[in-house]
């Protein structure tokens, strides 16, 4: 079996048999299919990706069938890239140098659910850790747009917030990841358990220095939550309003994001239940707090069109209003229209409507806002995930260098390398743990830019670049 990628120049039909009795797909159409994840969103990520492909899939069950699958690779030296549900927006699970994809979504058991926390496979669906533990009065303190297919393994190896995070703060906040484990890529390859703050040593690295078998999460107490959707005129109040909602002590939502109403047009399965041509405030509130949410929202000059539970929203057929939210308002604009993309901005000063009103006015009509509010460090911070309507790489380069000049943080959306996007700069805690974890460099290495330049050090010199970079 030669090399699908052409990037490998090993024996791939000896190389599946020396995987027995792991399953492993070798038809090169299903092989392609596991190799993309949702860089397409990003132009220039679909330009450089689309042609990137893995040589095989393996699909363990078991902690010993994925070592035994780490074990070969090692001695092959294969290069690996780890799959979960392929939700990425990056390019995480994109193989750029060819070689073997673990898919993970065999690994899916629910192992323990505690008071306050649940413990899972890597391959486990939020989907399903979200049902289970609904069972037993709670839920999951967060979770992304794209839940219903995400495994937890990939969230937390590549994902930040979501859904809840208004709440209960970042995924990289404390006591919200509270434990995982992960395997070496050696010849006899190790699960080392990381619990406290030595989670940020995996966490958010997307699969470069460990491959994520356990997560053990935080969960709370499930409220009875109201899907509300509120109108305005215009942006500058929707959004002042907003923040007024996400951050007062009187209501505690889990989600409050605003979307451009021209946005609110690509959303076919609201028309009719929201107002026309208005900007959209989407909320979660629990059904207590939804008076006092009504009257703040109507006082800020907005209009609840809906309020819904579970049972009330699937009689109108609408979506779960997360699905409105993140990068779910960007999948749906790019259902429509492919000419579409987004980027990811960091806002100043999360308070200050009237700065996003002027930047609004300069972005003018190539770019549609969409904020989100979550929590960092006990404060409420703003993201922007604006649409914009793609022509050329310069001329995206010159709309991020007007976010700059108006003092808004560009984490660049569409770059394939760990460094470039939230980031921005190396982790050399994650790289050191690389070393540890994965001493030849197999593990999606193509996706780190300081990982050629400290491959060769101890990883007790790769840490110490750490203190050099802060002093």
């Amino acid at each position: 079996m030669s090399s699908i990628s052409g990037k490998t120049t090993i024996d791939w039909a000896a190389f599946a048999q020396r995987l027995a009795p792991v399953e492993v797909i070798d038809e090169p159409v299903l092989i392609k299919k596991r190799s993309r994840d949702f860089f397409w969103y990003s132009p220039i990520l679909n330009d450089q990706l689309k042609r990137c492909f893995g040589d095989l899939v393996a699909l363990p069950k078991t902690t010993q069938e994925l070592a035994h699958c780490l074990s070969e690779a090692f001695a092959a030296e294969v290069p690996v890239v780890i799959r979960g549900g392929g939700t990425g927006n990056y390019g995480q699970a994109v193989p750029v140098e060819g070689g073997l994809i673990l898919d993970m979504t065999r690994m899916s058991e629910i192992l323990e659910i505690g008071e306050g926390f649940v413990r899972v496979q890597a391959g486990a669906l939020m989907k399903d850790i979200n049902e289970a533990l609904l069972a037993t009065g709670q839920e999951m303190a967060m979770f992304p747009s794209t839940k219903d297919i995400a495994t937890i393994g990939g969230f937390v190896a590549g994902g930040s917030v979501g859904i809840g995070s208004l709440a209960t703060g970042a995924l990289r906040e404390a006591g919200n990841l509270m434990a995982l484990s992960a395997m070496s890529v050696e010849a006899s390859p190790q699960e080392r358990v990381f619990t406290g703050t030595d989670v940020m040593k995996i966490h958010h690295a997307w699969g470069l220095n460990g491959v994520i078998t356990e997560v053990t999460l935080r969960t709370v107490p499930t409220r009875d939550w109201i899907a509300a959707m509120v109108t305005f005129e215009d942006y500058e109040t929707a959004y002042a309003t907003a923040y007024a909602l996400a951050t007062t002590d009187h209501i505690a939502p889990k989600l409050v994001s605003v979307v451009d109403a021209r946005i609110v047009d690509y959303f076919p399965r609201l028309k009719g239940h929201v107002r026309a041509g208005k900007e959209l405030v989407v909320s979660y509130v629990p059904r207590e707090d939804l008076a006092t949410f009504t009257q703040m929202a109507e006082a800020g000059g907005g209009v609840v069109d809906l309020a819904m539970d579970d049972t009330e929203r699937e009689s109108k057929s609408i979506p779960h209003a997360f699905e409105f939210c993140y990068n779910h308002t960007t999948l749906q604009v790019l259902k429509s229209d492919r000419s579409a993309t987004y980027q990811q901005i960091g806002v100043p000063v999360a308070s200050d409507a009237a700065a996003i009103a002027r930047l609004r006015q300069d972005l003018g009509e190539e770019v549609w806002t969409h904020h989100e509010f979550y929590r960092l460090n006990g404060e409420v911070v703003s993201i922007d995930l604006p649409i914009i309507w793609y022509s050329t790489p310069e001329r995206l380069a010159e709309l991020n260098a007007l976010y700059e000049r108006h003092g808004f943080a560009v984490y660049d959306a569409h770059s394939n390398l760990v460094e470039r996007g939230g980031l921005h700069s190396a982790d050399y805690s994650h790289l050191a743990w690389k070393k540890r974890m994965d001493p030849k460099g197999l593990l999606n290495s193509a996706k780190s830019v300081a990982w050629p330049i400290v491959k060769d050090l101890s990883p007790e010199e790769i840490e110490a670049k750490s203190v050099e970079a802060s002093e």
